[in-house]
C-alpha cells in the first residue's frame, strides 16, 4: 500500500486543525475527484468526538460535536442532495447522513448522500483491506466512526445428527448438524482488525433454514453510541461501543414458511427501535425505547411469513412505519402503532424492503405474482386498495429479494433476482428508460446501493457492474472479486463495504494497486 500523506481540509471538519495521516488513516478527499465530506477518524478521536445519537431527527450531542461528526464540503447543504428525502423526513441526523448505520442506509433508501466510493476495483486493486471473520452471516455490514459493526452464527461443538424442521411444504432446506454462537463483531474501519467480538446467545437451531440463506441474516443497527443485533428467534440486543449488552429481549421462536429461515431486519428512527415479527404464527409488531428496551407498543398483524424489513417516513405531523405484507401493505403511526391506511394488492412471501420519499411509499413483491404499488401518502386513511390513493400498479418486471432503490425521484429495481434492472421516474411509474440487462450479472441477492451519482449492483458470483445515475443508464464499470456475496454493500466516506463469503472488503481508490 502507499504510504502517501494526506490532509484534511480545513473547513471540512469544523474546529478541528487540518490533521496529516497516513492514507489509510484519513478517509476523505480523493485528489482529482469531486470534493466529498472529510470523514478523518484520527481527527475525530483526537477531538473526542463519539458521534451523535438519532433522537427524533435532531442530533443530541454539542454543536461542536454534532457537526465534527459528519460535515458535507463544498457547497452540499447538510439536509442532503436537493432532490434526496430530506434528513428529517427520514429521521436521521446529520451525522448519520454521512455513514451506513442500518439497512437501506441513512435515509432507508439504498442512497449514500455524501459518499463517493471508488469506481473500479478488483481482487488486487483499491482493496484497502480484506479480514476473514469467524461463521456465516447475510447480514450487510453498518458503518459509523471507526467502526463497522456486522453479526455472525457460528458453529461450535462436535457435530450432531442432522435435524429439519419439519415444516410444512418444507423444501431447498438445510439440516441443523451443530450448536451455535450468535455474534457480533466491530471490526476497525482503518485496517479491518476486530476491535470486539461478543457472544450474546448459544443454541441449537430449531430451523436451519434455505440452503442459500444463513442464520444471521439480519442487519445490526448503530447510532453511535449504541449497536441493535437482531437474531430472530435466538433475541434482540442492545450493546454498547465496547460490546457490552445494556438490554436484550427474547420475542419467541418464529416459525418461517417452509421452514426457510428468518432475516427481517429492526428499523431506528429517533428513539424508537421496531421489529416486525412475520411467520406461521401469531405476527406482530413491537416498538422498544432504543436506551432502555422498554416496550412502547406491540400490535398484532394479520399477516403470513415476511422477510421484508419496515421503514419510517415523517409525513404531516405524523411519523408513519411503512410495512408490507402478503394481505395487506401498511401505514402505521410510529407513536403508538395504530393502523392509518392499508393497501392490498401484493404477492405472498414478501422479501424486498419498500422505500419510501417525497410524499410517497413503494413496495414490490414477485412469488405467487408479480406486483408494485406506490401509495401517496397524501391524507390516506382506512382501506385505500381502490382508491386514487394509489398512484399507479406495475406487474413487470418486479423484484423478489432484492430491495428498491429509491435516488432522487428514480426508483429502481430488480427482476425477481435476476440481471435486468428497470429505471423509472417513483411519482408517475413512466420508464426513464425502464427495463435493461445487466452485463455480467446473473443472480443478484444483494440490494442495489447509490451514491455520487452511480448505481451499485453486485451479483451472487462477486461482480458489480456500476451505472450512471442518469436517463441513459451508461455502464461505467464492471468489476469482480473470487468470493461469493448474498449481503448488500454498505457505503461510506471514500469507501464501499462489501461482506462476501470468505471476506469482508473495505474497497477504497488509495488501496492496494
Amino acid at each position: 500500500m502507499k504510504a502517501q500523506k494526506r490532509m484534511c481540509r480545513q473547513g471540512q471538519v469544523p474546529g478541528l486543525d487540518p490533521v496529516a495521516t497516513d492514507q489509510n488513516t484519513c478517509l476523505c478527499h480523493t485528489p482529482g475527484r469531486r470534493p466529498i465530506v472529510a470523514i478523518c477518524v484520527a481527527a475525530w478521536y483526537m477531538a473526542g468526538v463519539v458521534g451523535a445519537a438519532l433522537a427524533d431527527g435532531v442530533a443530541t450531542v454539542g454543536a461542536h460535536e454534532g457537526h465534527a461528526a459528519g460535515v458535507a464540503a463544498g457547497t452540499a447543504a447538510a439536509a442532503g442532495p436537493a432532490d434526496e428525502p430530506a434528513a428529517a423526513e427520514t429521521g436521521t441526523t446529520d451525522a448519520a447522513d454521512h455513514f451506513w448505520p442500518q439497512w437501506r442506509g441513512p435515509r432507508f433508501t439504498g442512497v449514500a448522500p455524501y459518499a463517493d466510493p471508488p469506481l473500479e476495483w478488483s481482487n488486487d486493486r483499491n482493496i484497502r483491506w480484506k479480514v476473514a471473520l469467524p461463521g456465516r452471516g447475510h447480514s450487510s455490514p453498518v458503518v459509523w466512526g471507526d467502526r463497522v459493526y456486522l453479526t455472525a452464527a457460528v458453529p461450535y461443538g462436535n457435530p450432531l445428527e442432522p435435524r429439519y424442521s419439519g415444516a410444512p411444504g418444507a423444501h431447498d432446506n438445510v439440516s441443523v448438524r451443530h450448536r451455535y454462537e450468535f455474534v457480533v463483531f466491530a471490526v476497525n474501519r482503518v485496517d479491518g482488525s476486530i476491535i470486539w467480538q461478543r457472544t450474546v446467545h448459544r443454541d441449537l437451531p430449531h430451523e436451519g433454514g434455505h440452503y442459500s440463506g444463513s442464520l444471521a441474516s439480519a442487519s445490526p443497527i448503530t447510532d453511535g453510541e449504541h449497536v441493535f443485533a437482531f437474531f430472530g428467534s435466538r433475541g434482540l440486543y442492545c450493546l454498547g461501543r465496547d460490546g457490552e449488552v445494556i438490554w436484550q429481549k427474547d420475542l419467541g421462536r418464529m416459525q418461517t414458511k417452509h421452514g426457510h429461515g428468518e432475516g427481517s431486519s429492526p428499523v431506528l428512527y429517533g428513539d424508537t427501535l421496531v421489529v416486525s415479527w412475520d411467520h406461521e404464527g401469531p405476527s406482530f409488531l413491537v416498538a422498544f425505547d432504543r436506551e432502555t428496551g422498554r416496550e412502547l407498543w406491540k400490535i398484532p398483524r394479520d399477516e403470513p411469513s415476511s422477510w421484508a424489513t419496515p421503514v419510517v417516513i415523517a409525513h404531516g405531523d405524523r411519523r408513519q412505519l411503512i410495512v408490507p405484507g402478503t394481505n395487506r401493505m401498511r401505514g402505521y403511526d410510529l407513536a403508538d402503532g395504530r393502523v392509518i391506511w392499508a393497501c392490498g394488492g401484493l404477492a405472498a412471501n414478501i422479501v424486498a424492503s419498500p422505500v419510501a420519499g417525497g410524499g410517497m411509499a413503494f413496495a414490490g413483491s414477485s412469488y405467487d405474482k408479480r406486483a408494485m404499488i406506490a401509495v401517496r401518502l397524501g391524507d390516506a386513511a382506512g382501506d385505500i386498495t381502490a382508491t386514487d390513493h394509489v398512484a399507479w400498479r406495475r406487474v413487470r418486471g418486479v423484484p423478489y429479494v432484492p430491495s428498491l432503490l429509491l435516488y432522487d425521484d428514480i426508483l429502481y429495481f430488480l427482476a425477481h433476482y435476476q440481471g435486468v434492472m428497470t429505471r423509472l421516474h417513483a411519482p408517475t411509474g413512466s420508464d426513464r428508460p425502464g427495463a435493461f440487462r445487466l452485463p455480467d450479472i446473473g443472480d443478484v441477492y444483494a440490494s442495489p446501493v447509490a451514491a455520487a451519482g452511480r448505481v451499485y449492483v453486485t451479483d451472487r458470483a462477486g461482480s458489480t457492474l456500476v451505472i450512471a445515475h442518469d436517463d441513459e443508464s451508461r455502464f461505467l464499470a464492471s468489476n469482480q472479486l473470487n468470493d461469493t456475496f448474498n449481503a448488500s454493500a454498505a457505503l461510506a466516506g471514500c469507501e464501499l463495504f462489501l461482506r462476501g463469503q470468505d471476506y469482508l472488503y473495505c474497497i477504497a481508490e488509495d488501496g492496494t494497486d
